[in-house]
C-alpha cells in the first residue's frame, strides 16, 4: 500500500471520496443541507479535483453541533469517545467505532515502521492518557507494531526517569519541550540520557516545533528526534516522518490533503505554505470532508527516498489562529523559536509577551540563558540580549524587546508549551 504508483493511489481516492460524498448526502443532515446551499451533488464529483467544490468545515461546525449532532452511525456502534480541552471555547466531542479506532491504530503502526520503531523496542508513552487523543493513540500504535508500552502519561518526571532508565526504554513519545524538561531533570539528578539510558529515538508532537529545536534535541540528548501529525478532529496523532526525515508522510488510503491560502481558499503553488485542509476518508462515525485543520504547512508530492508514494506535509509552522500582526507584521512562534535556537548562549525555554501601549503593539520574548554562559557581568550579558535582539530583528523585520532570564526561571510544561501571553486579547 505505501508503495502503490501514485496514479493507482488517486484511483483509490477518487473512489473513496465518491462513496463518502454520496454517503453523507444521503444519511447526513448536516452534509446534506451544507451541499444543496454549495449547490453541489454526488453526481458533480467526476474526478479528484472536484473536492474542491464540496464545502468546508471548521472547527466551530463541531462546536455548534456538540457533542453528537454530526455523528453518522448509530449510537449503539460508537465504542469511545475523546474531547478536546476547551480551553479556546466549548469542547469538541469525537466518536469512534471499532473500525475508527482500528484504521486510527493501523495508521500509527504505519508510521512508527515508517521511523524504525518495532518489535524489541520499548516505548514510553509521555503523552496524556484521557480525553486527549495522544496517550492511548500512541499506546495502541506501539502495541500494534509488536513494542511494549510503558504507560507513563505526564507529570513525575524524576519517575518516568528512573523508569526510562531501568526499562531501558529504546523510544519515547511526548511533546517536545516536555523532553527537554527531562533532558534537565536527569542532568540535575546525575543522569545522563546517552550514557545512563537505552534511549535513542523520540516521537514528538502536539505543539509547533522548529528544526533547530530537533538538532538541539538530538545534539544534547543523543537520539533521532521525529515529527508526529494529528489532532483530536482527524481521530488524534495519525503520522510521522519516516527515517529519512523529509517531511510527515500522510497516508493517501485514508486521507485527502490539500493546502490553501487562507484569505482567497485557492490552492498554494507546490511547496509553497497555506493551510491544511483534510477530507478523512474512511472515519466512520464522525466522517469529516474538507476540514480547514488551521495549521500552517506544505506538501510535497514526490515520491520519497525511503520508496513511498504518499505525499508528505512539512514541519508546521505555526497555525492561522495563532499568528501574531505586531505592527503590520505577520510573526508565527515558531519563526522566533527557530531563531532562539540557533543561538548557542540561548537555553531551549522562551516566553512571548504581547502589548499595545498607545496605538502601537510591542513584543517582548524572555528567554533563559544557558548556564555556562551566565555571568555576572553587565557587559557580557548586554553582549548576549543585543545579539538575541538582532537575530530576531533581522528573522521577523520588526523590533522585539529581548528580556533575558536566569537558567531554569521560566515556566515548564507537562504537555502542551503555552509559550505566547497576549495582552491585547485581555
Amino acid at each position: 500500500m505505501e508503495k502503490l504508483p501514485v496514479e493507482e493511489l488517486k484511483g483509490m481516492q477518487y473512489k473513496q471520496l465518491k462513496t463518502l460524498v454520496y454517503k453523507l448526502y444521503s444519511f447526513s443532515e448536516f452534509y446534506h443541507d451544507r451541499m444543496k446551499a454549495a449547490r453541489v451533488h454526488p453526481d458533480d464529483i467526476q474526478c479528484l479535483a472536484d473536492v474542491t467544490k464540496l464545502p468546508f468545515m471548521r472547527k466551530s461546525d463541531l462546536r455548534d453541533n456538540y457533542p453528537d449532532k454530526l455523528f453518522v452511525t448509530p449510537r449503539d456502534d460508537v465504542v469511545r469517545f475523546h474531547a478536546s480541552s476547551g480551553t479556546t471555547g466549548k469542547s469538541t466531542v469525537v466518536g469512534y467505532t471499532q473500525n475508527d479506532l482500528d484504521v486510527w491504530s493501523n495508521s500509527l503502526a504505519r508510521a512508527l515502521t515508517s521511523c524504525g520503531i518495532g518489535r524489541g523496542d520499548t516505548m514510553q508513552v509521555s503523552y496524556g492518557y484521557g480525553l486527549f487523543t495522544g496517550g492511548l493513540g500512541l499506546h495502541y500504535g506501539s502495541e500494534r507494531v509488536g513494542a511494549a508500552v510503558l504507560p507513563a502519561s505526564v507529570g513525575n518526571t524524576e519517575r518516568q526517569i528512573e523508569l526510562m532508565k531501568d526499562m531501558n526504554v529504546t523510544a519515547i513519545a511526548c511533546t517536545p519541550s516536555y523532553l527537554l524538561h527531562m533532558g534537565e531533570i536527569a542532568e540535575r539528578i546525575g543522569i545522563d540520557f546517552k550514557r545512563d539510558t537505552k534511549l535513542r529515538k523520540a516521537v514528538l508532537g502536539a505543539e509547533p516545533w522548529s528544526e533547530k529545536m530537533r538538532k538541539r534535541i538530538e545534539n544534547d540528548l543523543g537520539i533521532k528526534a521525529y515529527d508526529i501529525y494529528g489532532t483530536s478532529e482527524l481521530s488524534g496523532p495519525l503520522c510521522t516522518e519516516c527515517s529519512i526525515q523529509k517531511g510527515i508522510h500522510i497516508w493517501s488510503d485514508m486521507a485527502l490533503i490539500e493546502i490553501l491560502d487562507p484569505e482567497t481558499n485557492e490552492p498554494v503553488a507546490p511547496g509553497e505554505k497555506g493551510e491544511l485542509v483534510v477530507t478523512m476518508l474512511q472515519k466512520e462515525a464522525l466522517p469529516i470532508i474538507r476540514y480547514k485543520v488551521g495549521d500552517i504547512t506544505t506538501m510535497d508530492e514526490e515520491v520519497c527516498e525511503c520508496g513511498r508514494t504518499h505525499p508528505r506535509i512539512g514541519r508546521i509552522q505555526g497555525r492561522v489562529d495563532d499568528m501574531l500582526i505586531i505592527r503590520g507584521i505577520n510573526v508565527f512562534p515558531s519563526q522566533i523559536e527557530h531563531t532562539l535556537m540557533s543561538i548557542p548562549e540561548v537555553g531551549a525555554h522562551f516566553m512571548i509577551e504581547v502589548d499595545r501601549k498607545g496605538e502601537l503593539d510591542d513584543i517582548l520574548v524572555r528567554v533563559e540563558i544557558k548556564k555556562e554562559y551566565f555571568s555576572d557581568k553587565i557587559n557580557d550579558l548586554m553582549k548576549i540580549k543585543h545579539k538575541v535582539a538582532s537575530a530576531l530583528r533581522s528573522s521577523l523585520n520588526v523590533a522585539v524587546e529581548v528580556e533575558l532570564a536566569n537558567p531554569d526561571s521560566l515556566p515548564r510544561f507537562d504537555g502542551k508549551a503555552k509559550r505566547v501571553i497576549d495582552r491585547r486579547k485581555i
